[in-house]
């Protein structure tokens, strides 16, 4: 199984890059980690936030590959404990599809994002930086990934 990060930001700080790394290297090749960053919308006068998020959508949704399972980041979605996202994972396993992560921008995610999306995925109801969950998802990815192998990283 693939699993695609799909985040939009890029040029993300030295310690972003160095956090994700170590856990997308962790990960086994049955279980790999890929990022694709979006582009972020140009910000400026003649566009607001609707029309960024919606730019930042139609990026996104061109880079999904068809036939994979979409899981999009979103605060409504499903507060999955470490546990249950161990459940999940070998479920997605199971399915014989690669999976889709989506992470929106600073401003959110598409709505057509959303509504593409087979499930919907809660970190937290903490607002959290962007840079920040690409590296809380590669560790509690990894994380998962080590319950389902009974291997001692993760202790309760």
């Amino acid at each position: 199984m693939k699993i695609r990060l799909l985040a939009v930001g890029h040029r993300m700080p030295d310690w972003v890059q160095q956090g994700f790394e170590e856990y997308q290297r962790r990960l086994p090749r049955d279980c790999s980690l890929e990022l694709v960053e979006i582009n972020p919308a140009r910000r400026g006068k003649n566009a607001g936030p609707p029309q960024w998020i919606r730019e930042e959508g139609q990026n996104m949704l061109q880079q999904m590959r068809p036939g994979n399972r979409v899981v999009a980041l979103e605060v409504r979605g499903a507060a999955w404990s470490t546990p249950k996202l161990a459940q999940q994972l070998e479920n997605w396993k199971l399915s014989g599809s690669d999976i889709e992560l989506l992470v929106g921008g600073p401003d959110g995610l598409c709505q057509n994002c959303v509504s593409r999306a087979d499930q919907l995925w809660s970190l937290s109801p903490l607002t959290l930086p962007h840079p920040l969950v690409r590296v809380i998802l590669a560790e509690q990815l990894y994380r998962a990934w080590s319950i389902t192998q009974g291997h001692p990283y993760h202790r309760e």
